[in-house]
């Protein structure tokens, strides 16, 4: 599937999630507004082919940092659909599809001694919004990533822990298309003993996810106006 352990960093590579696997509801970016001026009405978004299922495999790493500590996952990835006709399209605004709860596997972490692993629940969500770059917003429900640490560090880190949050990233058409997050921030909570960055209260994601047409291989999965 936007917004740290004592200095925590937590690093997923996988092959989205998101998405990011998700079922995230996502947003849009706001609209433009300009002091004293008027609004400047989102761009339209169409996003094809309408109704086509699609895979979101995570590439590189992705990484959430809080505090001092790197938490490095290798798998990573998430499915859904783009919304049939006319759902797939919107004259001024983004185009949000539901997608699986993304799942983070064979994770490590920076600290000798300490692992790490992964667990995603409930609806996630990403929507597209046409625009120069194409920007992307990936969102999690409540309580709907946690990840723990065990062995000389025991620490449970969970994003949106009060509320549903959304990840900014940017959209890249291509064979296939890319889906990536920089730096994104996300609200989190930090609970555990010794070592755990407990006054840690977002953490940063890092990922770049390709997504493919699973109903069409021969397709791609893109955004235009």
């Amino acid at each position: 599937m936007t917004q740290p352990l004592p200095r925590t960093v937590l690093t997923a590579s996988a092959g989205i999630a998101a998405a990011l696997g998700l079922t995230l509801a996502v947003t849009g970016p706001a609209t433009a507004h300009a002091a004293g001026g008027p609004r400047t009405a989102a761009a339209s978004t169409t996003v094809t082919p309408a109704g086509h299922a699609f895979n979101a495999t995570l590439t590189g790493t992705a990484t959430f940092s809080a505090g001092s500590v790197t938490v490095t996952c290798s798998v990573s990835s998430s499915s859904g659909t783009v919304p049939a006709a006319p759902g797939n399209s919107n004259a001024s605004g983004p185009v949000s599809s539901a997608i699986s709860a993304p799942t983070y596997s064979s994770c490590t972490t920076s600290m000798p001694g300490v692992s790490a692993t992964v667990t995603t629940t409930g609806d996630w969500s990403v929507s597209m919004q046409n625009g120069a770059p194409v920007t992307a917003a990936l969102t999690m429900p409540t309580t709907g990533f946690v990840l723990k640490t065990s062995g000389l560090a025991s620490c449970t880190v969970t994003a949106a822990p009060t509320s549903a949050a959304t990840v900014s990233g940017t959209w890249t058409n291509g064979a296939p298309s890319s889906l990536k997050f920089t730096d994104a921030a996300v609200p989190v909570k930090v609970v555990g003993g010794f070592g755990c960055p407990t006054t840690a209260t977002s953490s940063k994601f890092n990922a770049t996810y390709k997504v493919t047409d699973t109903s069409a291989p021969g397709s791609q999965i893109t955004v235009t106006g």
